[in-house]
């Protein structure tokens, strides 16, 4: 989480929360729902049917976070999204977590048992407070002393230093969150790190923390084998099932409605609701709560256990089948007529068919579409840019460079852009989902337009290139190929061993010749 936050903003979640906060909410209200029907056809307790239902309904932070940075989709719009969903998710267990105490002894079944108002009220006021102090201690202080610190040890130039720092904020603020404020752990790790996420230390902390964050995902996992009992699956096949199947098809198909409700496009809504269906550690911190509260019983906590292993191992297949899913809608429907927004979610209007003819287009201007742009510049080609968030200024004052604000998967921006007139397309996102519908609707406007985009794994370059688009561009690939071109014509291997120095006398091999 605190690497998540490296790459995370204040802005970047207040972007969302018109989409997160009602969407997260009654997606959390529509599994417990579910869940909860599921236990009480397996004859729990009312008690146990409520908390049987909240430990379906929150996803494991882990396991969508490490699928987001594979991907490489954090910074992302559906990236944020998903965090932003996972942070209401996280906030409603802790909420769970200081109320299901006050509930236990009517979930217990006690007779005599009776809820004050007045104490819940208080209880409720008291959680928010202690999230909201939080949050404003590390707005106010917590920006200000946290960069400074790690200004200070990057000056002692002692890498080694800069790391342990890191590993001390990250745990120190997390556990200050536990302790003093009743904040998750995982809450306070993030929100340290969105902290540092402003600071020109950012990009260094997130490259020194990538062994830590590999080493704790690990830890989760290896922890999640030794909680499960293997028993489940024999003792209670159909009860596994059943709730396995209010992970995998419950949760989805209540994301899925939320969101199109919600007019988001198809690519979004199916990962997101491909990402939400696993449940992971709050789930088993819940069903530990139940167990000490005495209204959960053993079964329940290994039915709940067995379906978190089910849907964690389940998951990257149900990502794949959503990929597939998706470039079907792709192919066989036009894209979905949402409103564009700008970076601080304001409708923009439909923009203006350009004029530009036997152009060039390209989609994307961060830094691979920057320097494609500069390129096609210099050779003379009439230029038309896409992008959704802010276009550099110095693009405005490039010759022959029209700008054009929209999302490119839209309908009525394929139209603007003039594609059938165009004699190049160049998709510079990273995103193979927008790429692939951006590349599916342009091929079927001109079948005879020049596609080239890029792509970071070989699974997108295939994705690609089936929907249409001419080259597809592997970073990684495509270095090596350039560090091997330069190299071999200069220093042919001819099998020849290196020279030798006869007067080195302290054993340093030479350079070869």
């Amino acid at each position: 989480m605190f690497g998540v936050g490296l790459h995370f903003s204040l802005k970047d979640l207040i972007s969302v929360k018109a989409i997160a906060v009602p969407g997260a909410l009654l997606q959390i209200t529509a599994s417990i729902v579910i869940g909860a029907g599921v236990a009480w056809a397996l004859g729990m307790s009312p008690g146990a049917c409520l908390i049987f239902g909240i430990a379906l309904s929150v996803a494991s932070t882990v396991v969508l976070l490490r699928t987001l940075q594979e991907q490489r989709l954090i910074e992302t719009e559906r990236g944020r999204l998903s965090v932003g969903w996972l942070i209401i998710q996280d906030l409603v267990t802790v909420l769970a977590l200081v109320l299901l105490p006050i509930f236990a002894p009517i979930m217990s079944g006690g007779s005599n048992s009776s809820i004050s108002l007045s104490g819940l009220a208080v209880a409720i006021a008291l959680t928010l407070g202690k999230v909201a102090a939080f949050m404003a201690l590390m707005l106010v202080i917590g920006r200000r002393v946290i960069p400074a610190i790690l200004h200070y040890v990057a000056h002692t130039g002692s890498r080694e230093l800069f790391r342990l720092a890191l590993l001390a904020l990250a745990l120190g603020v997390a556990f200050i969150a536990t302790e003093w404020f009743d904040v998750s752990f995982a809450l306070g790790a993030f929100v340290a790190g969105m902290v540092l996420s402003e600071s020109e230390l950012s990009h260094r902390a997130a490259a020194e923390t990538l062994p830590l964050r590999d080493a704790f995902a690990v830890l989760f996992f290896i922890s999640v084998g030794m909680l499960f009992n293997p028993l489940v699956l024999i003792r209670q096949p159909v009860p596994l099932i059943l709730t396995f199947l209010v992970i995998l098809i419950g949760t989805p198909l209540a994301v899925i409605a939320i969101l199109r409700l919600l007019r988001q496009p198809w690519n979004t809504t199916l990962f997101i609701a491909s990402g939400l269906a696993q449940i992971g550690e709050f789930s088993f911190i819940l069903a530990a709560l139940g167990m000490k509260m005495k209204v959960l019983d053993g079964q329940a906590q290994d039915l709940i256990l067995g379906a978190s292993i089910l849907s964690i191992l389940s998951n990257p297949f149900i990502l794949m089948a959503t990929q597939r899913i998706e470039a079907w809608i792709t192919r066989h429907s036009p894209a979905p007529e949402t409103p564009a927004k700008d970076e601080g979610g304001i409708l923009l209007p439909p923009p203006a068919p350009t004029a530009l003819v036997g152009h060039a287009v390209v989609v994307g201007c961060g830094r691979v579409g920057r320097l494609v742009v500069d390129g096609l510049v210099q050779n003379g080609w009439p230029v038309l840019v896409v992008e959704t968030g802010k276009i550099p200024d110095s693009l405005a004052a490039l010759p022959d460079v029209e700008l054009m604000l929209a999302n490119a998967a839209e309908s009525r921006v394929m139209k603007a852009m003039n594609l059938e007139q165009a004699r190049l397309l160049m998709v510079a996102i990273p995103e193979p989902f927008e790429a692939g519908q951006i590349i599916a609707q342009a091929r079927s406007l001109n079948p005879g337009l020049r596609i080239v985009a890029r792509a970071h794994f070989d699974s997108a370059v295939d994705h690609l290139k089936e929907l249409g688009a001419d080259h597809v561009i592997m970073g990684e690939r495509e270095m090596a190929l350039a560090m091997l071109a330069m190299t071999m014509d200069d220093l042919p291997f001819d099998g020849r061993p290196p020279l030798t120095d006869p007067g080195n006398e302290e054993g340093i091999e030479p350079l070869p010749a």
